[in-house]
């Protein structure tokens, strides 16, 4: 069983145990988040359905932030050159159950 959400303006198919990254929530190192923009569900396997009552429930595990990337900015002949380094802030998320229509499903 897996269903699949709408966080931080990504898409993500998460099941009961796993563990995702997503953007930075507000939320404490152990307190629960729901999520109710569920885009679909599937219960069998290959039968994806859009249930109106559905909520995956998680629980935060970390606050962090992610490798380094480097942003280089070059431009020829003008001896311009910027180099910049950046690192995304996400919050580490175990699903914990996805409830549906009040049946609930967990790992």
């Amino acid at each position: 069983m897996y269903a699949v959400i709408r966080a931080g303006g990504k898409q993500y198919r998460v099941a009961p145990g796993d563990v995702i990254e997503i953007e930075k929530l507000p939320q404490e190192s152990g307190a629960e988040v729901q999520f109710g923009e569920v885009l679909a569900v599937s219960a069998n396997e290959g039968e994806l359905t859009k249930p109106a009552n559905a909520v995956v429930t998680g629980q935060v595990v970390e606050q962090g932030r992610g490798d380094k990337m480097l942003v280089f900015h070059y431009k020829r002949k003008k001896q311009y050159k910027k180099l910049q380094g950046h690192r995304q802030a996400y919050t580490a998320v175990k699903i914990t159950g996805i409830n549906i229509d009040g049946q609930v499903h967990t790992a």
